[in-house]
């Protein structure tokens, strides 16, 4: 008498949906620059839906479509080559998804060119450049530009998400005065960056935004968008805080923890 064998039967997984990767150039001004980065995110996702191009979403509990923005801007800020990549479920030409997608882009949302990329690509930003419209020539204004630049250290206040001072002058690395315009370029790196509006008041400036003008980020340098031989940035490291002096009653010294990590200890 033959034994029956068992056999496991373990279910089949679902094979996971094709997916083709796209970078967008977009711009974003008028009044779509007073919409902050997360509500511009949901903004895409309307704009996807009704160009009728399908996005994979991520895993997990709280599932999102597979898209990414390269650096979030700032409230107030205008960008004019902006960088989104995402995902789609099906082959389509860059011409194609940038004609459905310029077709249902709301007003102050321009969309610049779109090109295949490879699916492990993702933007990696070197620096971001920034204008600043005059209303008028400033005479002196590429002698405070000189005399930044010359500096070692330029310490500004920042008060979020506690009060402390950092050092913004290493992610300056150029400053260009025109009768018409500044131009900023900062580096960003993994340890920080300075942010236009604190150069621009560290050069005597901050009375034009109070009056009105918009800073543009006019463009994002994407490394495998450059020559070859660009260098990154130089080493700069973390930015130094110091508690600041205007706030007595923090503590002289932050809180440590008790223990590096919750697996760190002997049991």
């Amino acid at each position: 008498m033959a034994l029956a064998s068992s056999i496991e039967v373990k279910p089949t997984q679902p094979e996971a949906p094709p997916r083709f990767k796209y970078r967008v150039r977009f711009a974003k001004s008028g009044d779509l620059r007073l919409v902050s980065h997360h509500d511009l995110m949901h903004v895409c996702e309307r704009l996807f839906r009704r160009a009728d191009l399908t996005l994979p979403v991520t895993q997990g509990f709280n599932p999102r479509p597979r898209m990414w923005f390269a650096l979030s801007l700032a409230l107030g800020v205008a960008g004019l080559r902006e960088v989104l990549e995402f995902e789609l479920t099906e082959s389509l030409s860059a011409d194609e998804v940038q004609r459905r997608l310029r077709s249902q882009a709301p007003p102050g949302l321009a969309i610049l060119s779109v090109v295949p990329i490879e699916t492990r690509t993702s933007a990696r930003i070197r620096q971001a450049w920034y204008r600043l419209p005059l209303e008028e020539p400033i005479a002196d204004l590429q002698s405070r530009c000189t005399t930044f630049l010359e500096r070692d250290e330029y310490r500004i206040e920042r008060h979020r998400p506690h009060p402390r001072r950092i050092n913004i002058r290493p992610f300056v690395h150029e400053l260009h005065a025109h009768p018409d315009r500044l131009d900023l370029a900062l580096w960003i790196t993994s340890n920080g960056a300075a942010r236009p509006e604190e150069v621009i008041n560290a050069l005597g400036l901050n009375d034009l935004l109070e009056r009105g003008a918009v800073i543009e980020r006019t463009d994002l340098e994407v490394y495998d968008e450059l020559p070859a031989g660009i260098e990154g940035p130089p080493l700069i490291e973390s930015a130094s805080e110091e508690i600041s002096p205007n706030d007595k009653d923090l503590p002289q010294h932050r809180p440590q923890a008790i223990m590096d990590n919750p697996m760190s200890f002997d049991s």
